[in-house]
């Protein structure tokens, strides 16, 4: 049985919009000579203007209460707004370090962690000025939606500041960010992992396909791995950071470390708050992960086959955070902390938030007591997604990481 076989079926909007960027595709692979590297290939699926993932207006992001028909996965601060108010103190204690009232917020999906965060900062005194850069021309749409009744006091970008003062937040933003793929061969030598075209025309009804007159089980596929030999420059940065292990495929995200290394260059000072679900390198690249991080959502379904229903799909890869730490450093940033959400969450005060709950509305409290235990508990959101903090300028570290910082690992 092949992936597409098992995964949730689609309606015909979404299969005409997964077969235009198959072709927008084969004719992208075409022009570069019948092969492209997958972060080529994961950047098109996902931010081809008007046709990929993140630039079309497909339903993303669920909510809560939605069924697993609408939108294809859900991230923390739509499971409650104890998220937002909690990341709120540390968001504060920058800004008053700083001394700025602005936040920058990347890849800001639903609006959800916008507004819990610009209420919470106005509740504690702070005359919260809020910048979004968001790619998703729907997702910029939902949340102007939600957060008009701020006015101009949320402001969206169309590119990095030249000079940023203030605090930066970025949750499940890195993971998005295209890799490239390698796979150690059984010499020892690196391959690049890319796409080719896979068999373009479709199968006629045969004997072996089924009684006479009906088409076969399952059409060839429209792409296919491909692996060549590594240019030196990738094969150089994975030798640094893994010895070869025959057969073992994984990623590396140079686009995500360029982007922590940028930070540096506009950041001025403050810090940055890098929210998602990743591993330090010892542990990413562990002889057992020999499949790699890549992972693909649809309609709430997890798989690991990215070559399938473009455009249609999330595809994500899990972040190396001692990459992402070194760049940070290369890039002028200093290095503030590292631990796991459940122990940043805690530090940062949930428990409270929880209480004051409690107290105000009942039911409000224990309706959030399901989305609370996911956030932090080990088996759900709570050791999988982690905390990195930078940032420059800084006297002291920011709330969030006085217990179970794992600056160590790294």
């Amino acid at each position: 049985m092949s992936a597409s076989s098992s995964l949730p079926p689609l309606d015909d909007e979404s299969l005409a919009h997964a077969s235009r960027v198959a072709e927008h595709l084969r004719g992208h692979i075409r022009a570069a000579g019948g092969w492209i590297g997958f972060d080529d290939f994961m950047s098109q699926a996902l931010y081809a203007p008007g046709l990929g993932y993140y630039a079309a207006g497909s339903h993303k992001l669920a909510s809560p209460e939605d069924t697993a028909a609408s939108g294809d996965f859900i991230t923390a601060p739509q499971l409650t707004p104890l998220f937002a108010h909690t990341l709120a103190g540390p968001v504060a204690a920058v800004l008053r370090a700083a001394g700025s009232t602005e936040v920058l917020e990347f890849g800001a999906g639903t609006g959800a962690l916008a507004a819990g965060l610009i209420q919470a900062l106005q509740e504690q005194g702070v005359d919260v000025q809020y910048r979004i850069l968001e790619v998703s021309a729907d997702l910029r749409e939902r949340q102007r939606e939600k957060l008009a009744s701020h006015g101009d006091r949320v402001r969206w970008l169309d590119a990095l500041p030249v000079s940023f003062r203030g605090c930066v937040v970025a949750n499940e933003v890195l993971d998005a960010m295209p890799v490239k793929l390698f796979r150690w061969s059984e010499d020892g030598d690196l391959l690049e992992r890319g796409v080719a075209i896979g068999q373009e025309t479709r199968v006629a009804a045969d004997a072996s396909a089924g009684p006479a007159g009906t088409p076969p089980t399952e059409a060839p596929p429209d792409f296919r791995w491909e692996d060549r030999p590594a240019p030196e420059e990738l094969a150089q940065i994975v030798r640094e950071r893994m010895p070869p292990l025959p057969g073992y495929v994984s990623e590396v995200n140079l686009r995500g470390e360029a982007f922590m290394r940028e930070i540096g260059q506009w950041l001025s000072h403050g810090a940055a708050f890098l929210v998602d679900y990743g591993f330090p390198r010892h542990e990413y690249y562990h002889p057992q992960r020999a499949g790699g991080t890549l992972m693909c959502h649809l309609r709430h379904t997890a798989h690991d086959d990215p070559l399938v229903h473009p455009g249609v799909q999330d595809i994500t890869a899990h972040v190396d955070f001692t990459a992402m730490a070194d760049a940070a450093l290369e890039g002028g940033l200093d290095v503030l902390g590292y631990t796991s959400q459940a122990r940043f969450l805690i530090n940062a005060g949930l428990d409270q938030w929880l209480q004051a709950l409690q107290q105000t509305s009942p039911t409000a409290y224990a309706r959030s007591l399901n989305a609370v235990q996911k956030l932090i508990s080990e088996a759900e959101m709570g050791e999988l997604f982690k905390v990195l903090a930078v940032g420059k300028g800084l006297d002291t570290p920011p709330p969030g990481f006085e217990r179970g910082d794992r600056l160590g690992m790294l």
